[in-house]
């Protein structure tokens, strides 16, 4: 195939959109409504969208890998912002060393599996 790839954009769903939306928000992602019931969340150049849409099993079963330039920074500037004790159902593990590079896992509100991580 001879074509030039511009963006990948999964959608993920919420089980509270308006809570979702907010969460993202304080995340750092700039967002940009589409409708009712969507919208797109961008930083960097990479973006995804959010629905208004919750099917439990899809939900628990959605992880998204972040892949970031310096680990230590990102991880205290989102302790900073405490989302633990601002949302119910966040969650935040600990910095894992790992063969291939390090990370920290974020359980959005909804519970979608981000993976945040920097590789070796």
């Amino acid at each position: 195939m001879e074509h030039k790839a511009i963006s990948i954009r999964p959608f993920i769903g919420a089980k509270d959109f308006e809570v979702s939306r907010s969460f993202y928000r304080d995340l750092g992602f700039t967002e940009n409504i589409l409708t009712h019931n969507l919208s797109v969340f961008s930083t960097e150049g990479i973006s995804f969208y959010l629905q208004d849409a919750f099917v439990k099993d899809w939900v628990d079963n959605t992880m998204i890998f972040l892949e970031v330039d310096d680990l230590d920074k990102h991880w205290n500037e989102l302790q900073a912002l405490d989302l633990t004790n601002k949302y119910t159902d966040v969650k935040l593990t600990s910095i894992l060393s790992k063969p291939w590079g390090r990370e920290y896992f974020l359980h959005d509100p909804s519970g979608i599996l981000w993976h945040i991580g920097e590789f070796n």
